[in-house]
């Protein structure tokens, strides 16, 4: 295998089928087939219907992303996917097609797990992780803190959600705001026009000394809020709803954060998944981290939501590690342990 291998990355573990092909830390091609419209009118996504988008997109956008690299199949020296967590029918698509390519054109695979490559994905735009790092993943079904040690090899969990994650959060006061799915780029945009302060919304686990997170009670609380103003005859500014939510989102998620950086004494944090890409955490956690010394990491937004780049620079960290492939029978494991970083 050359010295900086092209890895070819799959990732379907929920509603978009991503291939991203890199050779070492650069980024020869990052291509998305998104079925998120398919799911828009259940205001989730349905298992099912995801499962079977991943068939009908794989070939056509593994093409695609092969078309945009100037490369052939034959050029490919291994092959990763996201072997969890996830959607176990989507996660079944992506690993029989990946088990497919390897053995098709006799390269190495690689099964991932899906938060492990939200971290190694910023190294495409930022270089080599800081070892070690704090890395904050915030997405649809998973609020985290890690210790990064060494993403090929060793990641260690600090906190996560004991009830909804903080996409689920936004999805769900979407709905109550009458906001379309997926709700977090509608909240992001819908608060820009309203107030933060404007409504005291709860935040949970706050000053617990923990460094878990908990949402549920603040999905609540909103829809609460907006069925007594609607039972008073009064107007819901919705602009004004959002900001307040996404405020106590955002400032539970960088406090832990930089709570985390300081117990364990690193300087280095990382934030990555969906949520990422909401401009208010993006500009609460630079304010935060200019203010404690912490230099902060943000993959630019289209890097973190799920794509298969992310897939494609962790298998490429595992090659370059000479960590041992994965064998041809591996499972998809849709509540693979964050602390499983390959399988």
């Amino acid at each position: 295998m050359r010295d900086e291998p092209v890895v070819l990355g799959i990732e379907t573990s929920c509603d978009e089928t991503g291939i991203g092909i890199v050779r070492g830390h650069t980024m020869l091609a990052n291509a998305i087939a998104s079925s998120v419209e398919q799911h828009a009118r259940f205001g989730g996504v349905v298992p099912e219907v995801a499962s079977r988008a991943h068939l009908e997109a794989m070939t056509p956008t593994v093409e695609l992303a092969l078309g945009r690299a100037g490369l052939r199949l034959a050029d490919v020296d291994a092959i990763a996917v996201t072997a969890g967590p996830g959607l176990s029918g989507a996660l079944l698509v992506g690993v029989a097609a990946a088990k497919a390519y390897s053995l098709g054109l006799g390269v190495p695979l690689y099964g991932v797990n899906h938060l492990a490559a939200h971290v190694a994905v910023d190294q495409l735009e930022h270089g080599a992780l800081p070892k070690p790092c704090i890395a904050l993943l915030v997405s649809g079904g998973h609020s985290s803190l890690l210790l990064v040690p060494d993403v090929a090899r060793d990641v260690v969990s600090l906190g996560s959600t004991v009830d909804d994650a903080a996409g689920e959060a936004f999805d769900k006061v979407a709905r109550v705001l009458g906001l379309p799915f997926p709700g977090g780029p509608h909240i992001d945009r819908a608060a820009r026009e309203g107030s933060g302060a404007a409504i005291a919304f709860p935040r949970g686990k706050y000053d617990d000394g923990t460094l878990d997170f908990s949402f549920s009670g603040l999905k609540t609380a909103v829809a609460r809020w907006v069925e007594a103003r609607e039972k008073e005859g009064g107007r819901v500014h919705v602009p004004d709803v959002a900001a307040s939510f996404q405020e106590a989102v955002v400032d539970v998620l960088t406090r832990k954060a930089l709570r985390a950086c300081a117990k364990y004494d690193v300087q280095d944090l990382l934030i990555g998944g969906g949520v990422a890409a909401n401009s208010r955490l993006r500009a609460m956690a630079q304010e935060r981290c200019d203010a404690a010394g912490v230099r902060l990491r943000v993959p630019s937004p289209g890097l973190c939501t799920d794509n298969g780049a992310m897939v494609a620079a962790l298998g490429s960290d595992l090659v370059a590690a000479g960590i041992a492939p994965s064998r041809l029978d591996i499972p998809a494991d849709s509540s693979m342990p964050i602390t499983t970083v390959h399988v």
